[in-house]
């Protein structure tokens, strides 16, 4: 099966561990702890700005930052980019000693720090081209209140009442 991007470019997903035979996607107690926290995380992030261009211009300023369309690092400590400061995160990575960080939490801030300090990478430097197959096909993520409301089902159905159980263990003594 094959690997997808859903929301944001960067963190694949095995098909089938996220959608259901109807090409929906699967509740969240059926998916992989690590694929359903980064799917949970996402839905935080495809509103938020490329960190590069919010390093550039600032929360003054931030109408001018461009929308992210991809995420790299792991959740809680993902970098945030555009298609046009990608390059600077992957020469950074490639180049600067940023794979030394890889899986860490200190990706993000050894990025932000590098990119904050005056570094791009350099103009003839390519990127990575993307292929985007069908797009169109993959179902709707659930939106942030439908996936707070699974959370709260899902909780409500592992919940222990312990006054019922007190009770219950009175009744049979």
């Amino acid at each position: 099966m094959a690997k997808v991007s859903v929301g944001l470019r960067g963190w694949r997903f095995e098909e089938a561990e996220i959608f259901d035979e109807d090409g929906e996607f699967k509740p969240l107690d059926e998916i992989p702890d690590d694929a359903s926290e980064r799917l949970v995380r996402l839905l935080a992030l495809v509103e938020e700005p490329c960190d590069a261009c919010y390093l550039v211009h600032g929360e003054a300023d931030i109408s001018n930052c461009r929308p992210a369309e991809i995420v790299y690092g792991e959740p809680g400590a993902e970098v945030l980019l555009c298609g046009v400061h990608e390059p600077d995160f992957l020469y950074w990575f490639r180049e600067a000693g940023g794979s030394d960080l890889k899986g860490t939490e200190e990706l993000q801030d050894a990025f932000h720090e590098w990119f904050a300090d005056g570094n791009r990478a350099p103009d003839d430097y390519g990127g990575l081209e993307h292929v985007e197959t069908a797009p169109e096909e993959l179902p709707e993520p659930p939106s942030p209140q439908e996936i707070q409301d699974r959370l709260d089902a899902q909780r409500e159905e592992h919940r222990i009442d312990i006054k019922e159980l007190a009770s219950d263990a009175s009744a049979e003594e």
